[in-house]
């Protein structure tokens, strides 16, 4: 019996865009495809995060208690790097549970650490954590401070921030419970024991993320090349 691929995380992110269609007034649809072309066709790429880039050492806060710094981490292996904005975001939900059942288990065989990061407060960022059993760190980039390195923090437009007043939401900082109103980019970057990144995808759009393949290459090539012989 042949066995049935996964979907890809981008078909499932690709339904879920759909289900809006069908669903959401003309007016909203309209309004969530603006702003995601906006960040696409404004976005500083010159600043992204890239490989080669060395990145500071950071101690944040872990959901449920505790502080994480990257050093230690490295001391084991590689780390990955995923960036997403808050407990509540529905492409979040998608992708964070598709990395736990596609990526992490493979990024635990190559020796490899998962890390997901967002700038909500660790008492309203657990919840992800919980809904979904996820079994790799998740830590509060205060502030985006950590994300504003990588030049993939972002404020929403007036014009957005108008709209979630309107339905209600208000402030990005009245969601994530920090002092501004920056959300990181979707992104995902591979960084090696020796603190440089190898390999950077950032996704403007919150509706693309990235596939675990080209990560898990990544990982699998930096690995290979630290057992060549001197």
């Amino acid at each position: 019996m042949t066995e049935t691929a996964p979907p890809t995380l981008r078909s499932l992110l690709e339904a879920l865009h759909e289900e809006r269609v069908r669903t959401w007034p003309a007016a909203q649809l309209e309004a969530n495809v603006a702003q995601r072309r906006h960040l696409e066709t404004t976005a500083d790429r010159d600043r992204f995060v890239k490989p080669g880039d060395l990145v500071p050492d950071f101690r944040l806060a872990e959901v449920g208690g505790g502080e994480i710094a990257l050093s230690r981490l490295l001391r084991h292996g590689p780390v990955v790097l995923v960036f997403f904005r808050f407990a509540g975001c529905p492409a979040c939900n998608i992708a964070l549970p598709y990395y736990q059942a596609h990526l992490r288990p493979q990024l635990q065989a190559l020796g490899a650490e998962l890390v997901a990061l967002s700038p909500q407060i660790p008492e309203r960022l657990i919840e992800i954590k919980t809904r979904h059993g996820l079994d790799f760190p998740v830590l509060t980039d205060a502030e985006s401070l950590l994300a504003e390195t990588f030049g993939i923090a972002f404020e929403p437009d007036p014009q957005a921030q108008a709209r979630a007043k309107a339905a209600g939401r208000g402030a990005v900082r009245e969601t994530t419970g920090a002092g501004n109103d920056a959300f990181p980019m979707p992104a995902v970057i591979v960084i090696g024991r020796d603190g440089r990144v190898v390999f950077a995808d950032v996704t403007p759009d919150w509706l693309a993320r990235t596939e675990p393949g080209p990560v898990l290459e990544a990982v699998a090539a930096l690995q290979a090349h630290s057992l060549e012989p001197a």
